[in-house]
């Protein structure tokens, strides 16, 4: 059994941020989750998924975010506890139904669980999608640390089933990936069923309807007010002339600072964990009587911005600062030593000294760029479609290991800009440039947000080839599931999608499937359709080696190379590139750790240099 299932009060256990998050929803009574993956919020899903049947929870992955809005928002519309998990740029898909579900309201629980990526560690942007609480009128909770993400997980359970209203628990990188101790509470029985109660006034929204549920919205957000000003999670810590006002992993930086700089008896610290609605009354009488105080939150200015309207509509006289003061400003995230700098300007006027460390006897780490891995399927179709397009095509791209494209050799991503829009860009481009569009997308991707694009593409008659790299999973955020994934090896009972049959069914004429191991047949067909008048889809399928390694044992089978032979022209690295490959004095060896046992450079190798272990043939 899990350690996360431990019903016992006053365990503590070392948690990642997400894991306790998990232990949260757990001890809440979480009864149905639907999830789409994305880094930093992954983990959650991954871990409910795994241990669902042991937990007596129901979670699936949907096929976007909005669809696990709408899924998990009809079942605490039917009166359960429920969930749905996304990162920052998974809000934006999510946004349209959350809106009205603000509206609507719900008569069981719906925690929304928002992870944003300050720093794009892995994401297209850095959006503060604190500013969908605000613009959606929903509760917020933002937890600093490992225990907090379990507490206010609990709370934020219980606030939504008190207002009946969605609430939004956001996190960062750093708090989902950053592992403490968490002290476990109850757990909560869970109840998996509920009972639709009609009631159109309330659940339809129309003209007619919507402005009183409007008016109620804003009650509930009222009441919410009154919460967040005597929250627990929103505390004042010592009483100097100073302040600071600060929020999520920031909470933690400034504590560190305030006593490694010695000023704890002249500057106090407002912890602000309840933020959406923001406990303005709390505000107001922390800025009474304080000469100066500092705004320390990463990204856009949501606090700052806040605390001048406090400080000016209650005519409260106080030096307000934020943006601008140090390294603080609005791009990437925070680190202890550029909040630290920046108190010490602020209340000290000193710049500390920054010493470097001194890493003379540190041997130089050897650069790891990311990399399509070894036996990708990915690197396959890249290097026929490389060989089959003309000059200046243009190679619309998608978010998916594939993106990892981009990089030399290959560089086959021209334009990526969120997920489904490598297929909806083509219709542009052929309306206004002479050029030829090839454009890729994921199996998952597609389910996600590339129909949509297709059904546009083929009803306005676009010319372009998309290429559907289909791996079978959805990869790039850890093998969760996908429609067209082998449902042999579901734990639940699904239902296999065929790709081929979805875009056929879309209007598709021109559709071909190959195995990309074969370079010279998926470069023909990659030729052909961009011949054809209109748009031509093939369906690149060959699994993600790593999750077949996952699934199942099989013979293992790596290459060498002939030294004999080999001339050592090196383009099965310089045009290749295989991480397998790599170079020793001069001549180029394979790594059978690496070698996944492909067999696709053997097809490259004009020589016949790259053979089978002979002691595996």
């Amino acid at each position: 059994m899990s350690e996360l299932l431990l019903n016992k009060p006053g365990h503590t256990a070392l948690l990642l941020g997400n894991e306790g998050f998990v232990r949260g929803a757990l001890e809440a009574g979480l009864a149905y989750a639907s999830c789409y993956p994305g880094t930093p919020s992954s983990e959650v899903p991954n871990t409910l998924y795994a241990i669902q049947d042991q937990a007596g929870l129901y979670m699936e992955f949907a096929t976007n975010e909005k669809v696990a809005m709408e899924a998990a928002g009809g079942a605490a519309i039917a009166g359960v506890r429920s969930l749905t998990t996304m990162k920052h740029v998974g809000m934006n898909v999510a946004s349209d139904p959350m809106m009205t579900l603000a509206y609507t309201g719900i008569r069981g629980a719906l925690v929304i669980y928002n992870a944003d990526d300050p720093g794009m560690h892995s994401s297209q942007n850095e959006q503060d999608n604190r500013y969908f609480a605000k613009f959606s009128g929903l509760p917020m909770l933002e937890p600093a640390d490992a225990q907090e993400m379990k507490d206010m997980t609990v709370f934020a359970f219980e606030l939504s089933e008190q207002l009946q209203t969605p609430v939004i628990v956001r996190s960062t990188t750093r708090v989902a990936h950053s592992r403490g101790a968490v002290v476990y509470g109850e757990m909560t029985p869970v109840q998996p069923k509920g009972r639709f109660e009609k009631d159109p006034m309330s659940l339809v929204a129309l003209p007619a309807t919507t402005p009183a549920m409007h008016k109620r919205l804003l009650e509930k957000q009222d009441k919410a007010e009154n919460i967040a000003n005597t929250s627990t999670f929103n505390t004042i810590i010592g009483n100097g002339e100073f302040g600071i006002i600060c929020s999520s992993v920031s909470r933690s930086y400034c504590a560190d600072a305030v006593e490694e700089l010695g000023l704890t008896e002249s500057v106090s610290i407002l912890n602000l964990g309840f933020t959406n609605p923001l406990p303005e009354k709390l505000i107001t009488e922390f800025l009474i009587g304080k000469s100066k105080v500092l705004i320390v939150e990463e990204l856009e200015p949501y606090l700052e911005d806040a605390v001048r309207i406090a400080a000016q509509k209650h005519q409260i006289t106080c030096e307000i600062a934020g943006k601008g003061i140090g390294r603080l400003s609005r791009l990437l995230e925070y680190d202890p030593a550029m909040v630290r700098e920046a108190i010490a300007i602020y209340f000290t006027g000193q710049t500390l000294e920054q010493k470097p460390l001194d890493l003379a006897d540190v041997p130089v780490l050897p650069r790891r760029p990311p990399n399509l891995c070894a036996g990708c399927p990915h690197r396959m179709t890249y290097y026929a479609a490389k060989q089959a397009a003309p000059k200046d095509t243009i190679f619309s791209n998608d978010i998916g290991c594939y993106t990892l494209g981009f990089f030399p050799p290959y560089q086959m991503v021209d334009c990526a800009i969120c997920m489904g829009a490598s297929v909806s860009m083509p219709s542009g481009y052929d309306v206004v440039t002479d050029q030829h569009t090839i454009a890729f997308i994921g199996d998952s991707t597609f389910f996600h947000s590339g129909m949509t694009g297709l059904a546009n593409a083929v009803f306005n008659n676009h010319k372009f080839v998309l290429i559907i790299l289909d791996n079978s999973i959805t990869a790039m955020t850890g093998h969760q599931p996908s429609p067209a994934m082998d449902v042999s090896y579901s734990k639940k009972p699904k239902t296999h999608i065929e790709i081929e049959n979805v875009v056929r069914g879309l209007g598709v004429e021109n559709v071909q499937v190959v195995k990309p191991k074969n370079l010279k047949k998926t470069q023909a067909l990659i030729e052909d359709a961009l011949q054809h008048d209109g748009v031509s889809v093939i369906i690149s399928r060959e699994p993600c080696p790593l999750h077949v390694n996952r699934l199942k044992k099989r013979k293992k089978v790596s290459f060498t190379i002939d030294q004999n032979i080999c001339k050592q022209h090196k383009k099965c690295i310089s045009d290749w590139a295989c991480p397998a490959f790599y170079m020793d004095d001069k001549k180029v060896l394979i790594n059978q750790g690496l070698c996944n046992g492909c067999a696709v450079c053997v097809q490259l190798c004009t020589e016949g240099a790259i053979k089978i272990n002979k002691e595996q043939e």
